[in-house]
């Protein structure tokens, strides 16, 4: 394994060794709706999740006011002051929060906010500006790779580290919605840790939640999922999220995984010290064998319990005399022979 730096995101580690770090990306999914938004923070922390994700932008500056999605995203632009009501409940519900920002002033409010990371979304993994601008904040950045090649993935580290910000997180991800299985190419999650040294978790964009568990038994650092308190709401994002209950199995099976990890060093456990007796075998005696006689290979036998002789050493046992009476079936000690 290679040596991943760690980085520190509020009261949570996040690296390898480390709990998962996993973020309810809410995203869009408020509907513009404060209520939602609000609603969908306090599920999302009874869900299990580490952080809350949303996006910060402003329309004029994100799309022209031709494209086509301009509209949508006008509608779904909140102001400052729903912005702070958030973060301030979520600090309640024992939640981080953070958000993709995709413009200065947008940067300028999650800073002002506290918020302990920043992301970046995989559509400006070329946007040096943008993303030097988000580094010189000095808190943790989260960048998703979506979209891009190692060369690009490398140029965006740079302009953040030459800010002097080295808490930098990567993000493998397919931007697609959904995204395909075949698409997925998880093993890039460890390509990306050892071409970088820094934390990878993986942005999924799947339906359910098998690829983020694949993701974490294969390594990923961090699991952002999209979260919608209902998938029956209007917007982009719904479809693909998980519901509250989808979640909290999301988490469960993350935090099962680690478990079943472990540290890596293969050792017999606790719980086979019992079962190494009763399943391995001993050297044997197959019939009765007196006091004095020469052990042949045909007074032997190979069985359980393993509480003896292990095989092994069945060529030593072959040619000594018994010291005693061995009875048929009785397991072989060295002090027999």
């Amino acid at each position: 394994m290679c040596m991943v730096n760690k980085v520190k995101i509020g009261n949570k580690v996040v690296g390898d060794d480390e709990p998962v770090f996993i973020v309810a990306e809410i995203g869009l999914n408020h509907c513009g709706d404060l209520k939602i938004a609000l609603e969908s923070v306090k599920v999302a922390a009874e869900s299990g999740a580490d952080a809350v994700k949303f996006q910060i932008f402003k329309a004029d500056e994100l799309y022209s006011k031709k494209d086509k999605y301009y509209k949508l995203f006008k509608a779904l632009e909140l102001p400052r002051e729903a912005w702070e009501k958030i973060a301030n409940f979520a600090e309640k519900q024992n939640i981080l929060f953070a958000a993709s920002v995709f413009d200065e002033e947008s940067v300028d409010l999650l800073s002002e906010l506290d918020a302990p990371f920043f992301k970046i979304a995989s559509g400006d993994i070329t946007h040096i500006p943008l993303i030097k601008y988000i580094a010189r904040k000095n808190k943790p950045v989260i960048l998703s790779t979506g979209m891009s090649t190692i060369g690009e993935i490398e140029e965006a580290l740079n302009a953040i580290y030459s800010e002097g910000n080295r808490d930098v997180i990567l993000l493998h991800c397919v931007s697609r919605y959904p995204a395909n299985y075949s698409e997925l190419n998880l093993r890039a999650i460890n390509t990306l840790k050892n071409t970088f040294k820094v934390p990878v978790g993986f942005s999924d964009h799947t339906i359910g939640i098998l690829a983020s568990l694949a993701a974490v038994a294969l390594g990923a650092n961090v699991i952002e999922k999209h979260f919608t308190i209902n998938k029956n709401l209007p917007g982009p994002d719904h479809k693909l999220s998980l519901e509250p209950h989808e979640f909290k199995e999301l988490v469960k099976g993350i935090r099962n995984i680690e478990e079943m990890l472990g540290d890596g060093v293969k050792r017999k456990t606790k719980s086979e010290l019992h079962m190494e007796k009763v399943a391995r075998r001993s050297i044997v005696a197959r019939i009765d064998i007196p006091k004095g006689t020469v052990i042949s290979k045909d007074m032997l036998k190979i069985s359980r319990p393993g509480i003896g002789i292990a095989p092994k050493f069945l060529n030593m046992i072959i040619g000594r005399v018994a010291r005693k009476d061995i009875r048929k079936d009785e397991v072989i000690r060295w002090e027999f022979i």
